[in-house]
C-alpha cells in the first residue's frame, strides 16, 4: 500500500506527489468509494496507482456503460458518480452520457486521459479535442496544464458538480501531467467568486407565493426532479397537504410525492394523465417546484396554463422565465423554499369545487387499456412487475414506449426509486444505470425495464452482472420493434414503418445463459408472473424476455404542436 495514500482521514496531506497519486488522494479526500471506468494508454499512470489504492473500480465493457452506471449510482445514492476514460475514443464514448447527465442534472466527476502536453494539437495517436467537444455538455470542464493545479481543480470539480443545480464536471489530464511531480495540498479554501449558487430563497418572494395561493381558485403544483435533488420530498408532502393543493409530476419528478395520495393527479405532459394535464390547462395558479418546463411537459406553449399566474421555484435562475413567463420567480433550493413555505402562516383557501372537478376527471378518465386477445399487453407487464415487487423496487428504463408505460403503471410512493433518461432520451441507458443503482443500494430490488432495441445497445454489460453477481433483474419488453418510432410512423407517417421493426432477434435467454445468468422467455400473463416470482426469488442476476403485443400504443398522447388539453386516446 502506498504510504502517501494511507494517512488518517482528518490529517491534512501535504506532500510531493506525482499527478496520478494526487488524483487518487483527491478522490480519497472527497470520500469516493466507487469508480466506473475503462483503462487505456493515456490513463495507464492513473490505473497503475489505482491498482493498489484499495478503491473499488467497476470495469464495464464499454465507456458508455461506465457513465450510465455512474448516472444510476448518482441518481440513487445522491453522491457524485466518478468515471475514468482514456483519451480519444474512450473520451468520445462518454459524450452521450455527459449530455444525458447535464440535461437531467446528475452530479458526475469524469476524468479523461489526454495525450502528452507537448503533442496536443498534432493529431497524435488517440487524440481528441475533449475540451472542445464537452464544453457545451458539462457544467464545467478543466484541462490540467500544470500538475500543481490538479488538487485545486479536483476540489473545485466536486464542489461545482454537487452544489447549485447538479451536473457533470470533466477533468482532462495529459499523460505527462499524471507523471509530473508537485506539492499536493487539499486544505486550501475554495475561491470561486464567479460561482455562487443562490440556495436561500428570498422571503418576500415566498410570501408572494402564499398570497397567490390565498387568492387562487384553481391552484396546482407541478413538481420536478429539483425536489428530489434537494431531498425535499417530505417538505413537499407537508406543503401540498397543509395548503390542500393538487399536484402533478414531471417524468423525472416521479416518486417525489406518493402516487397513492389523494392530492396526486399523475404525470403531466405528452403521455400524462387527463387530470394532470387538464388541471394545468385550467389552473389560475401554477406553482412549479424544481421543473424546467421542457417541451414534453408543456406541449404547445401558446396553450400551456393560459389562465394561470406562474410561480417558479428553481435553484437555476436561467430556467425561470426561459420557456414560460413567470410572475413570481423564486431562486433557491427546493427544500429550503418548501421549509420556509411550511413555516410561514397564511389563510388556506377553499378549493372544494376545484377538487371535485379534478376528482371527477380522475374517476372518468383514469389510465386504462383494453385486454383483448391472447397477447400480453405491455401495460399489464408493468402492473405485474409492480405487484411482484410490492411497488418497492428501484426501476430503471431507457427511452420510448416501455419508459412511458413504466412511468404510468409502476406507481411510485417513495423518492429515488425511479432512474430514467428524461431530457436526452437515451436508448441503452436503463441497463447499465441499473448496475449503478444496485451498487448504490445493494439491499434493494433493482429492475431494469428495457425495450428489445435499447437493450441491444449496451447488453455487453451482462458481463459485469456475471462478474459481480449483482441481483439486477432485467425485464425486456420485447415487441420486436422500436416501439415509439413505430407508433409515430403509424400515427403521423401513414403506417409507413421505415426500419422500425426488428424481425430478427437474438435469443436473449441463451444470451443470458452464455453469461451464466438465468433467463426466462414468456408470452402469457401467467408465464410472466411465474417468471417474475422466480427471478425475484433468485439471489443473483436474472433476465426475462417478455413477448408483448407489437401494435400497442402509448396513450393518452399529445401530438407535436398541440396543447396539453388536446390529448387523444384518453379512453381505450
Amino acid at each position: 500500500m502506498n504510504a502517501k495514500l494511507t494517512a488518517e482521514k482528518n490529517e491534512p496531506v501535504k506532500k510531493i506527489m506525482n499527478g496520478a497519486d494526487m488524483l487518487i488522494q483527491a478522490l480519497r479526500e472527497e470520500n469516493v468509494e466507487l469508480i466506473f471506468g475503462y483503462p487505456g494508454g493515456a490513463v495507464l499512470p492513473i490505473y497503475d496507482k489505482l491498482y493498489d489504492s484499495g478503491m473499488r473500480h467497476i470495469l464495464t465493457r464499454h465507456e458508455q456503460g461506465s457513465i450510465h452506471a455512474a448516472e444510476g449510482y448518482a441518481r440513487v445514492s445522491g453522491k457524485p458518480g466518478v468515471v475514468i476514460a482514456t483519451s480519444g475514443p474512450g473520451a468520445t464514448n462518454i459524450v452521450t452520457g455527459l449530455t444525458d447527465a447535464m440535461m437531467d442534472s446528475l452530479p458526475l466527476i469524469v476524468i479523461t486521459g489526454q495525450v502528452a502536453s507537448g503533442v496536443i494539437g498534432s493529431d497524435a495517436f488517440q487524440e481528441a479535442d475533449v475540451m472542445g467537444i464537452t464544453m457545451p455538455i458539462t457544467k464545467h470542464s478543466y484541462q490540467v496544464q500544470d500538475v500543481r493545479e490538479l488538487p485545486q481543480m479536483m476540489k473545485e470539480a466536486f464542489h461545482i458538480a454537487t452544489t447549485g443545480r447538479p451536473g457533470p464536471v470533466l477533468i482532462d489530464i495529459p499523460k505527462d501531467i499524471a507523471g509530473a511531480e508537485g506539492m499536493f495540498d487539499y486544505s486550501q479554501e475554495l475561491q470561486l467568486p464567479g460561482y455562487q449558487p443562490t440556495v436561500k430563497p428570498n422571503h418576500m418572494q415566498i410570501r408572494k407565493v402564499l398570497d397567490a395561493i390565498a387568492e387562487a381558485k384553481k391552484p396546482v403544483i407541478l413538481a420536478g426532479a429539483g425536489v428530489l435533488h434537494a431531498h425535499g420530498h417530505e417538505e413537499l408532502r407537508t406543503f401540498a397537504a397543509t395548503q390542500n393543493l393538487p399536484l402533478a409530476h414531471t417524468l423525472l419528478g416521479l416518486g417525489a410525492f406518493p402516487a397513492d395520495h389523494e392530492l396526486f393527479l399523475g404525470m403531466c405532459g405528452m403521455h400524462g394523465t387527463y387530470a394532470a394535464n387538464m388541471a394545468i390547462y385550467e389552473a389560475d395558479l401554477l406553482i412549479n417546484i424544481g421543473a424546467r418546463f421542457d417541451d414534453r411537459v408543456t406541449g404547445n406553449l401558446k396553450h400551456f396554463a393560459p389562465n394561470a399566474k406562474v410561480a417558479h421555484i428553481d435553484i437555476d435562475p436561467a430556467e425561470i422565465g426561459k420557456n414560460v413567463p413567470t410572475q413570481i420567480p423564486v431562486v433557491g433550493d427546493a427544500k429550503e423554499a418548501l421549509q420556509i413555505l411550511n413555516q410561514t402562516t397564511n389563510a388556506v383557501g377553499d378549493f372544494t369545487e376545484w377538487h371535485e372537478r379534478l376528482n371527477g376527471w380522475k374517476t372518468e378518465y383514469p389510465l386504462a387499456y383494453l385486454e383483448d386477445g391472447d397477447e400480453l399487453k405491455p401495460q399489464k407487464l408493468i402492473e405485474l412487475i409492480h405487484q411482484t415487487t410490492n411497488g418497492e423496487a428501484i426501476v430503471t428504463t431507457d427511452v420510448g414506449q416501455h419508459q412511458m408505460w413504466a412511468a404510468q403503471y409502476y406507481k411510485l410512493n417513495s423518492p429515488n426509486r425511479w432512474v430514467t433518461s428524461g431530457g436526452l432520451g437515451t436508448m441503452g441507458f436503463g441497463f447499465p444505470a441499473a448496475i449503478g443503482a444496485q451498487l448504490a443500494e445493494p439491499q434493494s430490488t433493482v429492475v431494469a425495464v428495457t425495450g428489445d432495441g435499447g437493450f441491444q445497445m449496451t447488453l455487453q454489460e451482462l458481463s459485469v452482472l456475471q462478474e459481480l453477481n449483482l441481483p439486477v433483474k432485467v425485464v425486456i419488453l420485447n415487441n420486436k420493434s422500436l416501439g415509439m418510432v413505430r407508433q409515430w410512423q403509424q400515427l403521423f407517417y401513414e403506417e409507413r414503418y421505415s426500419h422500425s421493426k426488428i424481425p430478427v432477434q437474438p435469443d436473449f435467454v441463451k444470451l443470458a445463459e452464455a453469461y451464466s445468468i438465468r433467463g426466462w422467455k414468456t408470452e402469457t400473463e401467467e408465464e410472466t408472473r411465474k417468471a417474475l416470482e422466480e427471478a425475484l426469488a433468485h439471489p443473483g442476476p436474472a433476465l426475462i424476455d417478455v413477448r408483448v403485443a407489437q401494435e400497442e400504443n402509448v396513450y393518452p398522447m399529445v401530438a407535436t404542436g398541440k396543447g396539453i388539453h388536446e390529448m387523444v386516446g384518453i379512453k381505450p
